[in-house]
């Protein structure tokens, strides 16, 4: 979503101004435009050559250019940005920002501009729990500043509290997802996603080598656009961070099954992404089956319910049903199948035959049908992308 976008990266003098680079990469590498500002005081802990070197563009720190007395235009940049993100701000450039004092160039850019601020401040805990930066920091609030608030750990003082900028990688989803449409607002998506645990005994199981991965992306995408989510996850070894996104945490199809059914007539959406066990073990053993002292046990197995068809059955007029489906062969044919049979108003496929695509990587090859038949094929991708492929797809239908 930054594709484009004109960004002034502000700089302020402290030690957390080494992050900036990455944040700045990561707006470079995102397709932003980023013209750095930086304060005297900021060049003693970050040179402009580095930042020119990242940004492509030169860095502007004083009113005039020193050989050449070229005046820089704080109002000319402060028409030109879509967004402007001060990180790291520190105390003394806070309250400069509150109050108004434009005596160095990053603040009057600040005053000149027209686009919405973000503020990652970054000072020691006593600053930033000191009345007047509290204060400060209100006031920037009711002018309509954007402030990320800094994380807990250890600081330049060695002191440990709340003061250290925040990581580059979350300043930039902040701004990422301010310019991300909120398309989904006002929505409940239901997901679910890895694989489900069926209990043998206590230490063993019957499970699947999915991931979770697309599952996640799924419902992050939704999140980053508006949707409240609830993530019915099995077994995964990935976490996901996101206001809107409640995780319900399962291990037997039966427990998805309940959660999800717990969720669904509050939802406007599910996608079934999960990769349920199809087969359970009949019973399971109390205490771990021993192979010393028993002939090899054979496992009676039972069918798990059917989630997707399950929620198909009590679907409501307006809800919609978007299922997955994983084939190794007559993948169109299977995949519109379960389709009719689940009540689905799509399916995702996707193929083990595609390379790149299916369990355990970071990339997939799917196609979207829908229950009147018509197909559409994407490339591979990084999940993520699929995600927001498959959310387009959705607010299409919604």
């Amino acid at each position: 979503m930054l594709k484009g976008k004109h960004i002034i990266l502000g700089i302020c003098g402290g030690i957390a101004a080494y992050k900036s680079a990455t944040l700045l990469r990561l707006l470079v590498k995102a397709g932003a435009e980023v013209q750095v500002v930086i304060t005297p005081a900021g060049k003693e802990f970050i040179t402009p050559v580095t930042l020119s070197a990242l940004s492509g563009k030169p860095v502007v720190s004083e009113f005039f250019s020193a050989n050449t007395g070229e005046w820089h235009s704080h109002v000319d940049l402060g028409l030109w940005a879509d967004a402007m993100v001060i990180a790291p701000a520190t105390a003394s450039s806070i309250a400069k920002m509150a109050h108004g004092v434009a005596d160095n160039m990053l603040i009057t850019t600040y005053l000149s501009a027209k686009a919405p601020v973000f503020v990652a401040p970054a000072m020691d805990l006593d600053m930033m729990a000191h009345p007047s930066t509290v204060a400060n920091l209100e006031l920037l609030r009711s002018y309509g500043c954007h402030i990320i608030e800094p994380a807990e750990g250890e600081l330049a003082s060695h002191l440990v509290g709340k003061g250290r900028m925040e990581e580059p990688e979350k300043i930039f989803d902040v701004l990422d997802d301010f310019f991300t449409p909120k398309d989904l607002a006002g929505r409940r998506v239901l997901i679910t996603a890895g694989p489900t645990r069926e209990r043998i005994d206590p230490v063993r199981y019957i499970s699947n080598y999915s991931s979770g991965k697309m599952g996640y992306a799924i419902a992050l995408e939704a999140a980053r656009r508006g949707a409240d989510v609830t993530l019915v996850s099995g077994p995964v070894s990935i976490g996901i961070d996101h206001p809107r996104v409640r995780v319900v945490s399962v291990e037997s199809a039966r427990e998805m099954l309940d959660a999800s059914m717990a969720a669904w007539p509050e939802s406007d959406v599910a996608v079934m992404c999960a990769a349920v066990a199809d087969y359970a073990p009949a019973s399971a053993a109390d205490s771990k089956i021993k192979r010393e002292h028993q002939d090899v046990p054979v496992l009676h197995l039972v069918k798990n319910p059917d989630i997707a068809a399950t929620l198909g059955q009590c679907k409501r007029p307006g809800q919609i049903l978007v299922g997955f489906a994983l084939e190794t062969d007559h993948e169109i044919d299977n995949a519109a199948e379960k389709i009719r049979r689940k009540g689905l108003d799509a399916i995702v496929l996707n193929s083990l035959r595609d390379a790149g695509a299916g369990f355990g990587v970071d990339t997939n090859k799917v196609t979207i049908i829908a229950a009147d038949g018509t197909s559409t094929p994407y490339p591979l991708k990084p999940k993520a992308a699929v995600a927001a492929d498959i959310i387009d797809y959705i607010t299409t239908k919604n």
